[in-house]
């Protein structure tokens, strides 16, 4: 099961790696229509493919984490939002592309979203093998 964590990570990795590409460039796609189509698109779009990335990188680490302060944080949901930072501020350099904060909470919110899910199948899972 770890494998197809991993793989899947890394096959939905590349996905938005393509997606990102296609935008940098300009192209147009079919995600980009439906996008568009439905009501606040774009931000579900953001919410939806960041917190799936986090959701299957928190799993294929198995729920490593660390400590800071009081708050528990997955390295998983560390490193996609470095890399949504990343791609975000990148945009600002991109002659077709604007950074929006909106895109970045966007991306946030589905982090932690993912972030609870796990919170919950973790605690679940101790529970069960105690």
């Amino acid at each position: 099961m770890q494998r197809f964590f991993i793989l899947s990570s890394i096959v939905f990795f590349c996905f938005i790696l393509w997606i990102i590409y296609l935008a940098n460039t300009g192209s147009s796609s079919i995600f980009f229509e439906l996008v568009r189509s439905i009501p606040y698109g774009d931000k579900l779009g953001h919410i939806s493919l960041f917190g799936i990335l986090s959701l299957i990188i928190i799993l294929s680490t198995k729920g490593k984490s660390f400590s800071a302060g009081k708050l528990n944080i997955y390295c998983g949901a560390l490193i996609v939002f470095m890399f949504a930072l990343t791609e975000e501020i990148s945009q600002a350099f991109i002659s077709s592309r604007t950074f929006d904060t909106t895109d970045l909470v966007a991306d946030i919110i589905g982090i932690s979203l993912s972030a609870a899910i796990c919170r919950v199948f973790f605690s679940r899972k101790k529970e069960a093998n105690p």
